[in-house]
């Protein structure tokens, strides 16, 4: 390598790894090792997404108020019946609850709609995206920039602070924390998920499935197993993200979602029953 090679590439290595060195004297060789390791992790997460093709737009759905539209789609588990010719169409704005027996195939038709699974048939449009044309890096890419999703536990990186589990998603410094500000986490962000409450924990993972201004989240179960104050941050939460122009589909059973909700729809055996 040319000295001038070798010059760009320490300084590389230095604007990798010199905000984890910063503020590192007094701490033990464990403790250093930690911050150079978040350091690490959070470059070659935004590497990674800078380098993911943009998905594929379809020119079949050109109704800008129809953000999805499902068409005849099921899904089977061997001899089971997941999903069995599911039609659904869902407007810009909407906030629509799915509820259903367990096993009705709710969880299925949310990570099929997020191109985490695929249907044996039928159609997903999302946005004026075809999802079933996509190659894997597409679907990636669709779900950085179109989808935020809420799982029913938080699935947060356990060695990352909370701001950077947060960012992980993608956006901005600034709307990471005026998010951890509208749901109580600002105290949090130097914290470590082990370090947090199960409420805290999904409160995080509301905030990182909306960090990147996604245009649909898919929400699985959010406050199942949360106490009424942290349940109600969640909801608060998606409510206030529908009513600035987002779209929430929900998965829940949870009174306390369902009494906030546009529409509910009823999924038993596979099928919309209404």
């Amino acid at each position: 390598m040319c000295p001038a090679g070798r010059y760009w590439s320490w300084w590389w290595i230095w604007g990798m790894l010199g905000p984890a060195l910063i503020g590192c004297s007094g701490l033990s060789p464990i403790g250093i090792a930690d911050k150079i390791t978040t350091s690490l992790t959070w470059v070659i997460l935004r590497k990674i997404r800078s380098y993911l093709p943009v998905s594929k737009q379809s020119t079949i759905n050109t109704d800008k108020s129809q953000l999805l539209r499902l068409v005849g789609l099921s899904k089977s588990y061997d001899t089971v019946v997941a999903l069995d010719d599911v039609s659904l169409r869902m407007g810009v704005g909407e906030f629509v609850a799915i509820r259903g027996p367990s096993g009705a195939g709710k969880s299925t038709l949310l990570y099929v709609v997020a191109g985490l699974l695929g249907p044996d048939t039928g159609s997903i449009q999302v946005a004026g995206s075809d999802v079933l044309e996509m190659s894997g890096l597409e679907k990636t890419r669709f779900r950085k920039e179109v989808i935020g999703l809420v799982f029913q536990d938080a699935r947060l990186i356990p060695y990352l602070d909370i701001r950077a589990n947060i960012l992980v998603a993608g956006g901005d410094r600034t709307r990471a924390d005026q998010l951890m500000f509208s749901l109580g986490l600002e105290a949090r962000a130097s914290h470590i998920p082990e370090e947090l409450s199960a409420g805290e924990q999904q409160r995080v993972g509301l905030a990182r499935a909306l960090v990147h201004r996604p245009k649909l989240v898919l929400a699985d179960e959010p406050t199942g197993n949360l106490d009424d104050v942290s349940a109600e941050a969640v909801v608060l939460g998606l409510r206030d993200f529908v009513e600035n122009g987002g779209s929430v589909l929900v998965v829940t059973h949870d009174p306390r979602v369902l009494e906030k909700v546009d529409r509910v729809i009823t999924l038993e055996g596979g099928r919309i029953s209404s």
